[in-house]
């Protein structure tokens, strides 16, 4: 599941019954949220996975700040559109 506050945005274990389905779900929200300009994730975990597609982690003190400018920006829509898969790769 995924919680946000205006655009800070927080994701939680994600599983599902189909290989695989998890790493969609996470390029959907990336999508999503590059398309929002909300600037970061919380993936709470930092596993070689999420590194390999860029995760880091960060200092407590940066990460609230930037949660902090985040959460004062209005909420997303969450509505998906396709179009947003080309938020994925640079043009």
């Amino acid at each position: 599941y995924c919680v946000a506050l205006g655009h800070a945005v927080f994701g939680e274990s994600m599983f599902a019954h189909a290989t695989d389905a998890s790493k969609i779900a996470l390029a959907a929200l990336v999508a999503l949220c590059r398309r929002h300009g909300a600037t970061q994730i919380d993936c709470q975990q930092a596993t070689p996975h999420l590194a390999s597609l860029g995760a880091r982690t960060m200092p407590r003190r940066e990460f609230l700040a930037e949660v902090e400018r985040q959460r004062q920006r209005p909420r997303m829509d969450w509505r998906f559109d396709a179009v947003y898969w080309d938020w994925l790769s640079p043009a």
